[in-house]
Parts: structure tokens; sequence; C-alpha cells
């Protein structure tokens, strides 16, 4: 699905100092779009808002035909099917990686489940804890997991930071190679140019 943002505005309390102040965005379907900026320029605060983590003052939020925000709609994190890969993966640390893929399902689907471990490379580790993992597999895991609940966005802050440098070329292709085979629209946010200009079809910067 198709996103698209409109004349946005928000500013955090107490001095509310605009962040976005009229900010404007469109993203195809199927398409990956990179937001590239420095720390604090607020790429962060974006997916946040996007998923509904954080609310606009102003403007407007459309994915598809659905409104998630405007100025008589506000639609909960939870009703927005978004998926949010965070930058540390949020990987429940007790559970294996069968179980944290499972919880993103709706309900258990064994056939699913066996698809999303091929599709991420994970056949062989589904027994494992995060903590046996590498940080490409952590990084596999969580994007397993989000995928698991067939989100209609896909949401990436900074996949690539906390990976040894040497791993980050392989990743990015498989990265890219699964978010395409899925045609989920996505946004990533990072400060690194490479990353931005190998994954996307299109690059937002923000001062």
């Amino acid at each position: 699905m198709s996103l698209v943002i409109k004349d946005l505005i928000f500013g955090y309390p107490p001095a509310n100092k605009r962040i976005f102040d009229g900010f404007s965005l469109s993203v195809g379907e199927g398409d990956i779009l990179a937001v590239l900026g420095k720390s604090g320029c607020g790429k962060s605060t974006l997916l946040r808002i996007i998923s509904g983590l954080e609310e606009g003052s102003q403007g407007s939020i459309r994915v598809g035909g659905m409104v998630f925000q405007d100025e008589t709609t506000f639609v909960p994190v939870e009703k927005r099917n978004i998926g949010f890969v965070f930058q540390d993966y949020a990987l429940f640390p007790f559970m294996i990686v069968e179980q944290n893929i499972r919880f993103g399902m709706k309900k258990h689907n064994p056939d699913l489940m066996d698809y999303l471990l091929g599709l991420t490379q994970l056949e062989g580790l589904a027994k494992r804890y995060p903590h046996e993992l590498s940080g490409g597999q952590q990084q596999r895991a969580a994007l397993a997991r989000t995928l698991a609940s067939k989100p209609t966005l896909l949401l990436m802050d900074e996949p690539f930071s906390s990976l040894d440098s040497d791993l980050v070329d392989e990743l990015r292709r498989d990265l890219k190679e699964i978010i395409k085979s899925q045609k989920i629209t996505t946004v990533i946010v990072t400060h690194n140019v490479k990353d931005a200009e190998y994954l996307a079809d299109r690059i937002v910067r923000l001062e």
C-alpha cells in the first residue's frame, strides 16, 4: 500500500519546538524509501508518528485507502498493522527464534513459520535464543517476526547500526531481496549514505 503524509506539524513539549512544520511525503506501493539525516534531525520521530507512537498536531497520514490521522481521526498504534523493526531488534531474550516469530502471528500458522524461517535463512536456528545468534541473525529474526503479522507497511530504524561492517554488504542485499519479495512498502531511516543508496528506490534528506 502507498503511504502519503501531508502538511504534518509536530513538536515536543514544553517548548513545543517544531520538528516538522508542514512536512509532506509520499511512498509508492511496494517501494523502499530511505530517510537520510544526522542524529537529532527527526528521522526516528517520523517513524514514531507514522506508526502511531506519536501524534502530529496537524496534518494527515494515509496508508492505501486508510486514514491513520487527519483533523478528525487518529488510529491508535495497535490498529495500524504496521511492522516496526527497532534499532536494537527488540527480540524477547527468554524466547527462542521460533517463539519470537510466532509472537508476531495473529494465530499460529506452521506453514507461514516454515516460509519465514526459509525466507530469512534461519531454518537451522529456530530453537536458539537471541543471545546465541550473530547480529545479522538477530536482525533476520526481528524481520521475520515483523513479517509474520503481514503488515501493510514496514518501518526500520537504523537497521545496520549495531552490526559488524564486514557483514553489512551481504545483509543489505539480503534485506532488500526479502522486502522486495514481499512487496511491502517500506520506510528505512539511516544516517549512512551507502545504506540509503543501496536499499532505496528513493531518498529523502532531513536537515
